[in-house]
């Protein structure tokens, strides 16, 4: 039996978008009511993946590292409240200096998931804040819910059912 899972891009949906790269610790901020949005979607069973394009590494502002560093803390800070990430994605690439397959609105970065956790896409969300978050997931048959920056997932969970 396939599982069923929510995706969820980082930036402006799970911690704050600051107009600038966040890979400081010290500029984390989460998202108002990620844990209370993420555990009614856990209560529905989806599993939970982070699928988020990183092209600050690529223009060398930060390293793989400080990309890390960020997620270890979205891990541990949410597992502290009872819910699991399954697994994280990201693209290390920016389309101003290279192309690559992975990075959003390309859906490789979904397609590896669905292909290792056996993940059933008709039952499958992808919470975004861009169009190239929704792209990625209608390129596979995943249903997108589009989610303004900084605003509350309590807004879009609603729209999340089987």
């Amino acid at each position: 039996m396939s599982n069923k899972a929510v995706f969820l891009d980082r930036d402006g949906v799970l911690n704050r978008e600051r107009g600038k790269y966040t890979y400081l610790l010290s500029d984390f901020e989460w998202v108002p009511d990620v844990f209370e949005a993420l555990k009614i979607l856990r209560d529905k069973g989806y599993m939970f993946f982070i699928i988020s394009n990183q092209g600050g590494i690529s223009k060398k502002i930060y390293d793989k590292e400080a990309v890390m560093e960020i997620d270890k803390k979205i891990v541990s800070d949410l597992a502290a409240e009872g819910i699991q990430i399954t697994a994280s994605y990201y693209c290390p690439h920016h389309s101003a200096i290279e192309k690559c397959l992975c990075r959003k609105p390309r859906s490789l970065m979904l397609e590896r998931a669905v292909a290792r956790y056996d993940i059933d896409v008709s039952k499958s969300w992808f919470i975004g804040d861009s169009t190239r978050d929704m792209i990625a997931g209608q390129r596979i048959g995943i249903k997108g819910v589009f989610n303004r920056a900084n605003e509350s997932l309590l807004n879009v969970v609603k729209y999340i059912s089987d």
